[in-house]
């Protein structure tokens, strides 16, 4: 006879556990303490076995009577309903054990990682801009995905959705991070490729619209070069543009430099990475004629701070204006600028066979990685320095020509 609620409700607790019978070999099991439980004693291959369908009230006679009944079903089969359970939950167990693997695996995950390492040593600032990024554009589209499931479509997509939005430079670095994150997962066993090696952003972005600074072809630089040896302005503007021309530093970095970055003796010109467009020191090797420049300055300016110091205010550099306009007088207006020089430097140099690497490096352009960064501003300085001085025998030997024309 199966049991009634009030049966079981009334079932008291006494000094030994004991079993009320619910048929069919079902039974609640009443301990002790008070607990009630429900159990069912069966046998297989000759030997008595115990399994249990929960406690009550948690799983009412009902339930409990659909389990056992269940379990007969799966008995009468052959199979031993115990050791069905056992292997369910272990089953279920490495189910679970897989969802946490694949979690600590997801993309997000490995990401937050390699971030934490990478952001060692970088400006807080940089750091989090760089995770607001991937957070915005990266994160919601694969961060979910176990790492081995991103593919090189799901790197595209990214990139091309920020593309959309005008933002190609960010699509840029969305590829490069990206490929950032797998290498440090394939470093570590945590990934086994990396699909944004498979292109580069150029393969899917648009070109982008580049800003021509205005710059005469090098025909006309033996002209250029013969009047502004005439200059007959400021020394300290004629000067300027000479070292534009023998240097091909940014202007910036020209006139907001002061005396304690040249070593004359050494020939060098060192600017600190606080003055750059990049973290580390930029090099210059001068040249015999810069240095000849540097020594007729020094007798100007060497008594201050500044190389180029302001007419106004010596304790400021000169307008960035200045060696422009000092280009606008000799009627190069639209037609050269003083970043013009690093374009004809960098056309000229390669036409000549010199190394793009030394090129490159030279204008500041080389990208610096953290490995690099404690020698790489000194890399190829003894070509480099070869280098500077062909050019500016190069120039010297375009100006003796534009004299000639001139006086012609």
């Amino acid at each position: 006879m199966a049991l009634t609620i009030k049966e079981i409700e009334n079932a008291k607790p006494k000094d030994k556990k004991y079993k009320l019978a619910d048929g069919g070999g079902l039974c609640l099991l009443v301990q002790p303490w008070g607990g009630k439980s429900w159990l069912w004693r069966y046998r297989f291959d000759g030997a008595e076995k115990n399994m249990t369908f929960g406690e009550y009230p948690l799983v009412g006679p009902k339930d409990a009577r659909g389990l056992h009944y269940a379990a007969k079903k799966l008995l009468a089969t052959g199979v031993n309903p115990m050791a069905e359970r056992k292997a369910e939950a272990e089953a279920k167990q490495q189910e679970v054990k897989a969802l946490e693997r694949e979690a600590d695996s997801s993309f997000e995950k490995v990401a937050r990682k390699w971030w934490t390492w990478w952001s060692i040593g970088k400006s807080p600032r940089h750091a989090e801009i760089l995770m607001n990024r991937l957070e915005a554009d990266v994160f919601p589209v694969i961060g979910h995905l176990p790492i081995d499931g991103v593919q090189t479509g799901h790197v595209r997509d990214i990139m091309l959705a920020i593309e959309t939005r005008g933002a190609r430079d960010v699509a840029k670095r969305a590829h490069q991070s990206i490929g950032q994150i797998f290498r440090f997962a394939i470093a570590r066993d945590l990934a086994s490729r990396n699909p944004s090696a498979d292109f580069r952003p150029r393969d899917i972005l648009a070109a982008a619209k580049t800003e021509n600074f205005a710059r005469v072809d090098e025909k006309d630089l033996p002209e250029l070069l013969a009047k502004m040896d005439d200059y007959n302005g400021d020394a300290l503007t004629r000067f300027g543009l000479k070292l534009l021309a023998y240097c091909f530093p940014r202007t910036s970095e020209l006139i907001e430099a002061p005396w304690t970055e040249f070593d004359l003796d050494q020939a060098r010109w060192i600017i600190p990475p606080e003055r750059m467009k990049m973290d580390t020191p930029h090099i210059i090797p001068l040249s015999h004629q810069a240095v000849a420049v540097l020594r007729a300055l020094k007798l100007l300016t060497g008594n201050g701070a500044l190389v180029f110091p302001g007419a106004m205010d010596k304790k400021k550099p000169m307008s960035n204006n200045t060696l422009l306009y000092a280009l606008y007088r000799l009627g190069y207006q639209g037609r050269m600028t003083g970043h013009g020089f690093r374009g004809l430097a960098s056309t000229i140099l390669h036409e000549n066979d010199y190394e793009e690497a030394h090129i490159e490096l030279q204008l500041a352009h080389m990208k610096r990685d953290k490995v690099a960064a404690a020698y790489n501003h000194a890399k190829y300085l003894k070509q480099r320095a070869e280098m500077m001085q062909w050019w500016a025998d190069y120039l010297d030997a375009q100006l003796a020509k534009g004299r000639r024309a001139l006086t012609a």
